[in-house]
């Protein structure tokens, strides 16, 4: 009875320890290569895009638990990956880089709720074609002597890929495939001359060679790409002694002229060694030609004369000079020689000309870098002066004014032509950061011979004028003065030589551009020397742009544009050049303006007239805008004009040609002036031909026979009893017959029918003169076709009838033969 209960209670502890019998959960090994499991063994490129899903981690639990996953990292490092806690899924959640980190450490665990597993897992970042060469140890700067022989190494470049495999490896090759002079190797990028090419300091005194760096390629995001990087290399080449010296400012002219004294300097002549990387000092001298009257310094190169022009005996010296150059160690080295032409003539001065490549020029411009090589020619400048005498007339020096001791001009001295140097003389002063610009002018100087005072340029800035005197003392002071028809207006300090404008002066260059004048030089003795001097007013904008009138009025045909002009009186552009622009126009998406010829246009839209009648309410094809006139001066000034368009279509210009003139005459009266005039004069010359063809015309019809003629060509009387009855029959109109005609009516009267109607009449004597009746009448003859009946003087004219009319001419006739004789009167009409 005691022994029934334990059986409960051993139930009871065996029930107990049953129920913590709990296993804890466990991940899958799924080996290498498997995407699900404890990542065992995974990796994953680094150009995986952030957002992929990369795992899933896979396990389980013994008592079919739910379990749920996990990842963390260490604090130092970054949370590359997130995981799903139910799923197992693991997403990338920052970006990759196998050159900066090539394995990640992450800590992953699965849970079933009451057990925790957790394992240290090794990601590797395995590697993609992401990188670039990269040259190392830049810039690449290398200094070869100009001997250096072909084929020779020069330098090496190296460039390194962080990227392993193919894309890690680096190819070198020159950018410019056809290079003459270099070549890269491949495989060690070592740069080297090319078999057979040669440097040469005079020609070029650096290279730059661009060298390529190309890795083998790989993929990237599922594409194969290439990198590539560059470097250039900068050659600077050495100078070595291997050029001859040369002269500049070649061929050498010099004069001396008839009173110049003794040992006066005559010209200069300039040689460089051909070094000029490390030039070597050169001497001169006179090798032969001189005959005792020239010497030579031989550091200079001045060419002076040692005897009087009187004494020399040639007209024309043929000099040659020799060159050495002088080596570091003291020693000649190579050589050169030049002719110099040295003439004997009276003086003489005509200012020079200087030409660019299209012709004369007055203004040179040249860009070059800044502190160039000391002794350096700019070759840039292509500048040739000319004077266009002849003879000792064409020598002149060359200076340059501005900033002193920068550049140098050669040949100082030219007879004739020359080509102009400029030569660096200071390369420190020519620097970017203190100056951009350099101004200079060049000054064409003609020479004056003995002690009279001479001019130092003939081309002059008003600003800058003086002369000199080679004399001394009292005999040295130059005073100046002003002689000409344009010299009014200016006046000159008699001590300095500075010109000014007079006080009332009021220059204006669109009244008088350029002014010319002589300045005259003269020392205490009278001895004096004449420059001519141009003074050329420089434009300023001070003219506002006009309109014809303040309010213009145009007709426009659609298609064709209206034109507005406005001029502008400044002298020069772009002070006198105008721009037009609309200022105002409502609405304003009608017209467009051309802004330089000042063409008005409809816009294109608007075709037709029904267009622009829906552009506004009411309807109106008239127009108004304000336009302006604007020059392109500093300041620029402008006016504004009200401009009136009626638009109309060619279908109202062809309703009538009046209608077109009425609209061209509204835009231009003087044009339809011009037609009218035009039509006048046509009308006036068609009359004036038609005058003078009926005047010739009636001349050859209605010309006057002398009386002689009228008498010999009479035909023979009729008998007596015809010759009554004819006039008994024409007696009613007998003095009709008689009355003095001066022309027929119709102004062609025809002899032959008059004299084949009625019987000839002989011309009766006219009536003399009213105002003088005492005198013998001038009489007329009248045409063959008229009559004349005779008057008497103090008597109005009347027809009267005669009883024998035969009888009456007869007399009359013989009358007039007899009048005719007396009076010596030759003329008829």
């Amino acid at each position: 009875m005691r022994r029934s209960p334990r059986v409960p209670l051993a139930l009871g502890l065996l029930h107990f320890c049953l129920a913590q019998a709990n296993f804890a959960p466990h991940f899958f090994d799924n080996g290498a290569g498997s995407t699900n499991g404890n990542m065992a063994l995974f990796s994953l490129p680094e150009d995986t895009p952030v957002g992929s899903h990369v795992y899933t981690l896979n396990g389980t639990d013994p008592e079919g638990d739910p379990i749920s996953y996990h990842i963390s990292f260490e604090p130092s490092t970054r949370s590359v990956f997130s995981v799903d806690p139910h799923l197992g899924d693991i997403t990338l959640v920052e970006e990759l880089d196998r050159e900066r980190e090539d394995e990640i450490e992450a800590i992953i665990s699965i849970s079933d709720g009451l057990n925790l597993v957790a394992e240290k897992v090794v990601i590797l970042v395995t590697d993609a074609n992401d990188e670039a060469p990269r040259f190392v140890q830049e810039p690449y700067v290398v200094l070869v002597p100009e001997d250096a022989p072909s084929g020779s190494s020069i330098f090496k470049v190296h460039a390194v890929d962080k990227d392993t495999g193919s894309g890690g490896s680096v190819t070198y090759f020159l950018q410019n495939l056809h290079s003459t002079k270099f070549t890269v190797d491949r495989h060690s990028g070592v740069l080297r001359l090319q078999a057979g090419a040669t440097l040469d300091y005079e020609k070029s005194r650096a290279h730059f060679v661009t060298i390529v760096a190309k890795d083998g390629g790989g993929r990237l995001r599922g594409t194969d790409v290439v990198f590539s990087a560059t470097a250039t290399v900068t050659v600077n080449i050495e100078d070595v002694q291997d050029t001859a010296p040369f002269f500049v400012g070649t061929p050498y002219y010099g004069y001396v002229y008839e009173d110049t004294l003794p040992g006066s300097e005559v010209l200069t002549v300039v040689a460089m060694d051909g070094d000029r990387g490390r030039p070597n000092h050169v001497l001169y001298r006179l090798v032969n030609g001189s005959d005792g009257a020239f010497e030579i310094n031989e550091t200079s190169g001045a060419i002076s004369v040692l005897q009087n022009p009187a004494q020399l005996r040639k007209e024309v010296y043929e000099l040659h000079v020799q060159v050495t150059e002088v080596s570091s160690a003291g020693s000649p080295a190579a050589q050169a020689m030049v002719p110099v032409t040295i003439r004997i003539v009276d003086l003489n001065n005509h200012p020079p000309t200087f030409y660019g490549e299209n012709g004369p020029q007055n203004r040179f411009e040249l860009s070059m870098y800044e502190h160039p090589p000391q002794g350096e020619v700019l070759r840039g400048l292509k500048i040739t002066v000319n004077d266009s005498d002849q003879g000792a007339n064409a020598k002149f020096n060359l200076r340059l004014v501005g900033p002193g001791g920068i550049f140098r001009v050669v040949p100082q001295t030219v007879l004739n032509e020359a080509q102009v140097t400029i030569i660096v003389e200071n390369s420190a002063a020519i620097d970017f950061e203190k100056s951009k610009v350099l101004t200079f002018k060049v000054g064409g100087l003609v020479l004056l011979y003995g002690q009279v005072p001479y001019l130092l340029s003939h081309l002059y800035n008003p600003n800058m004028k003086h002369a000199v005197d080679p004399d001394t003392g009292p005999w040295g002071k130059v005073r100046y003065s002003i002689y000409g028809a344009e010299a009014d207006k200016f006046l000159i300090n008699p001590s300095t030589g500075l010109i000014y404008t007079q006080p009332w002066a009021n220059l204006d260059a669109e009244d008088t551009a350029r002014y010319n004048f002589y300045v005259k030089a003269e020392d205490v003795e009278g001895r004096h020397s004449l420059a001519e001097v141009f003074v050329t007013l420089l434009d300023v904008n001070d003219h506002y742009p006009r309109f014809g009138k303040s309010i213009q009025e145009k007709t426009m045909v659609l298609g064709t544009p209206v034109k507005i002009e406005a001029t502008d009186q400044d002298a020069e552009e772009p002070n006198n050049l105008v721009d037009y622009s609309i200022t105002h126009s409502e609405p304003a998406n009608v017209f467009d303006i051309d802004a330089h010829t000042g063409e008005i246009r409809l816009k294109n839209s608007i075709r037709s007239l029904d267009a622009l009648h829906n552009i506004t309410s009411n309807g109106d094809y008239t127009w108004s805008l304000e336009v302006q006139a604007k020059d392109r001066g500093s300041p620029s000034f402008s006016t504004t004009a009200l401009l009136k368009i009626d638009i109309t279509d060619t279908e109202t210009l062809s309703r009538g040609s009046m209608a077109a003139f009425l609209i061209q005459a509204k835009d231009n009266p003087m044009k339809a002036v011009g037609v009218l005039a035009g039509v006048m004069a046509i009308v006036v010359a068609i009359t004036v031909l038609i005058s003078t063809a009926t005047f010739w015309r009636n001349k050859k019809s209605n010309k006057v026979l002398p009386v002689r003629r009228v008498l010999r060509r009479r035909p023979s009387p009729t008998p007596r009893t015809v010759r009554l009855e004819w006039l008994k029959f024409r007696k009613a109109k007998a003095a009709t017959k008689f009355i003095l005609k001066e022309d027929c009516p119709s102004g062609n009267c025809s002899n032959s029918s008059a004299r084949a109607t009625k019987p000839p009449s002989a011309p009766a004597l006219p009536p003399p003169p009213r105002t003088a009746p005492s005198t013998v009448a001038q009489w007329t003859v009248p045409t063959v076709s008229g009559s004349l009946t005779p008057q008497e003087p103090q008597q109005s004219p009347r027809p009267k009838t005669l009883e024998s009319p035969v009888q009456s001419t007869l007399v009359s006739e013989l009358k007039q033969k007899f009048e005719k004789k007396s009076s010596q009167n030759k003329a008829y009409l």
